[in-house]
């Protein structure tokens, strides 16, 4: 491609990708030129191209600072880490508490100004973030559960589990099982309801990242319930008795969880709560969050307005509304302020909430508590997309070239961020979306973590084998990670499976990012291709036997994932093979437990085999191990199945035991098969212990 591909280059795209070792692909050339446009560069033409590549010489030259230099603590100095600057440039650091430094190593960190100033009078300006160096190590191994809220139903609920019922899993799980953490799915904001066409449930397609969903709140725990009288009180007293016979109906079995019918509820009741006066505490303690929210939180409070005058999607919104900062949005600000000021106190209410069920588990002991999950992208008809239109990438969707699991590549829907926008504002919607969700967190996951060094960018009406890799600055994204992360004193655990490039991983540990290890996928892949023993394992990392995209450890220990896809139509191959490959493969893993003294007497049940998974994960070096909760049960339903819609009723199953009824969060957490699990791998993690 000549120019073309020195353009690209420039800006970060590429014009080939290598999907394995020896094998290269060429990006087609409509791809390449519509992912530019899509970063604002015009390569339609030769001639184009031409004045784009001479148009990018020129600023590289005129520019003495780049929009962001980004350091590690104690590592790197300003002076070193710029490009050449003229003879005499005079460098200062204005601190983000108001001091004002030279550059060098010691710099706070933080997000500070960097100022130059030549002798022939240029002057310019960047961001400068100093992250931390390294993140520091969990204090010891812990076990912990990961749940996914909505399915984890108490008899107190509103037809889906909420933050009460989180606070009351993870004070049980921290005092009666020693537990570290509660590991969650995402509980952003969904884009709510159009017409007839239900709310997607997926919580990895939100409308906001930066915001928690208010269909996760409690509302007896809101304290203007105890405040209601009169007739809003009987009001109130018949909507929760229909929240009984909600929640009542999806407790049977084959039922399944209806959020748009609990968020309804929930709505008229927080409606009705909505009239009674904030007391002079709390009336301060909500303007401080209005404080601290910001343009942010305003926009994301306008837009869910807009969208009950004109439908979720903004793009169909009448002339003026799709921008965010136009004169007519401005006036609609101010004609829908009790709207706008609505959402805003929701937001503040969830919050609220998730801080308390944060107090819950670290008042329970856990050393970590909380740990929140950070979707990959947002909805392109949601708040985040229509207030951060500068910031993502127009007519492009995120998604993944095509591998040995998925031939045809994949496109998510998400609109990608910008990486020249995010470097132009100093990063800001990166840093305050990192903000928000670990406030209320001992640690994030970050779900597709190699987004930070480059993502499947796919034009739309493109088919997802016709995307192309573009590359973002992986130095300013991790340190802006690990920079709110220390903030927090939060730990990040980055989902590092599937194809990873090389170094990747290597870069993450380097600055105390964990990964995410899964059974099934750990094999010795350098040499034999059997099952990973344990002392192979790495020590910082998540180990895991499934995660919410796969069979329970009962279903994959039973084969009863095969019989379901070959249901479903997802096997690419004969069932008898699929059966027999499965079987095989099992039976490897199950040899070499029983190899290493953790299944004794034979294989055992079904709960014994279950049992031997943990152990062997609690023989691993990894810092953390994830219970997958309806692995204590014996739910054998995964959660969600990749490539599938209508075909299976993804992120709407309540948690079940292994005949698939339903129970509470009472009663499961009384399960003798929980209680087993969890004090058997407790005592396999204790100091001292091997297999």
């Amino acid at each position: 491609m000549g120019r073309l591909a020195r353009l690209a280059a420039a800006h970060g795209v590429a014009t080939s990708y290598a999907p394995g070792p020896g094998r290269t692909v060429d990006v087609p050339r409509e791809t390449v030129v519509a992912v530019l446009a899509a970063l604002g560069v015009d390569a339609s033409t030769p001639e184009a191209v031409r004045q784009a590549l001479d148009a990018y010489g020129q600023q590289a030259a005129a520019r003495l600072l780049p929009p962001t230099v980004v350091l590690r603590s104690g590592q790197d100095d300003p002076a070193v880490a710029l490009p050449p600057l003229p003879p005499g440039t005079v460098l200062r650091v204005d601190t983000e508490d108001g001091g004002r430094r030279d550059p060098g190593p010691d710099l706070p960190l933080g997000v500070h100004t960097l100022r130059a100033h030549t002798p022939d009078g240029r002057s310019a300006r960047s961001a400068l973030i100093v992250a931390p160096r390294r993140l520091a190590p969990p204090e010891g191994r812990s076990h912990g559960l990961m749940v996914q809220l909505y399915s984890l139903l108490s008899s107190r609920s509103w037809g889906m589990g909420d933050l009460a019922d989180l606070a009351e899993l993870a004070a049980w799980a921290g005092r009666t099982t020693g537990a570290g953490f509660v590991q969650l799915n995402p509980l952003h904001v969904a884009v709510p309801a159009d017409g007839d066409a239900a709310t997607d449930p997926s919580p990895y397609r939100p409308s906001s990242r930066r915001f928690a969903d208010p269909v996760h709140l409690r509302v007896e725990d809101v304290p203007e319930y105890a405040y209601l009288t009169g007739p809003d009180r009987d009001r109130m007293a018949r909507l929760t008795e229909r929240a009984a016979r909600l929640r009542d109906g999806v407790l049977r079995k084959d039922a399944h969880i209806d959020r748009d019918a609990v968020w309804a509820l929930k709505r008229d009741a927080l409606e009705l709560l909505r009239t009674v006066p904030l007391g002079p505490g709390r009336r301060a303690d909500y303007c401080a969050y209005l404080a601290r929210g910001g343009q942010a939180l305003e926009d994301h409070a306008l837009w869910c307005a807009l969208a009950e005058l004109h439908g979720p999607n903004w793009r169909s919104w009448p002339t003026g509304l799709t921008d965010p900062r136009s004169a007519r949005t401005a006036r609609a600000r101010t004609q829908h302020l009790d709207r706008v000021d609505f959402h805003c106190w929701l937001a503040w209410l969830t919050d609220g909430q998730l801080a308390r069920a944060q107090r819950a588990a670290t008042d329970a002991g856990m050393a970590v508590g909380l740990v929140h999950d950070l979707a990959v992208g947002v909805h392109p008809s949601g708040s985040d997309a229509w207030a951060q239109q500068d910031a993502l990438a127009a007519g492009m969707s995120i998604g993944a070239p095509p591998d040995a699991f998925n031939a045809a590549g994949q496109c998510w829907g998400l609109p990608p961020w910008r990486p020249d926008a995010l470097a132009a504002s100093g990063y800001r919607p990166y840093r305050e979306l990192l903000g928000g969700l670990l406030a209320h967190a001992g640690a994030l996951r970050v779900d597709h973590v190699m987004g930070q060094f480059r993502q499947w960018w796919v034009p739309e009406g493109a088919p997802p084998a016709h995307g192309t890799y573009v590359r973002y600055d992986a130095r300013a994204m991790l340190g802006v990670l690990t920079l709110e992360a220390h903030r927090a004193g939060a730990m990040v655990i980055g989902e590092d499976l599937g194809t990873v490039e090389d170094g990747v991983r290597e870069e993450l540990a380097g600055r105390g990012v964990l990964g995410t290890s899964v059974l099934w996928f750990e094999r010795d892949y350098a040499g034999d291709g059997k099952p990973l023993p344990p002392a192979g394992w790495r020590d910082a990392c998540l180990a895991t036997a499934t995660t919410h995209d796969l069979p329970s450890t009962a279903a994959r220990l039973g084969g009863d994932h095969v019989e379901l896809h070959h249901r479903l139509g997802l096997l690419g191959e004969p069932l008898r093979t699929a059966r027999r490959a499965d079987a095989a493969e099992r039976a490897e893993w199950l040899a070499l437990f029983a190899r290493l003294g953790l299944l004794p007497g034979g294989h055992g049940d079904e709960e014994a085999r279950v049992r031997a998974v943990y152990r062997f994960l609690a023989a691993t070096p990894a810092w953390l191990v994830g219970v997958w909760l309806p692995d204590g049960v014996g739910d054998r339903r995964p959660q969600n199945v990749p490539g599938t819609s209508l075909e299976y009723p993804n992120w709407r199953l309540p948690l079940a035991d292994g005949a698939g009824r339903p129970g509470t969060l009472e009663e499961l957490l009384a399960s003798p098969r929980l209680h087993a699990l969890l004090t058997d791998l407790r005592a396999a993690m204790a100091p001292g212990v091997t297999p």
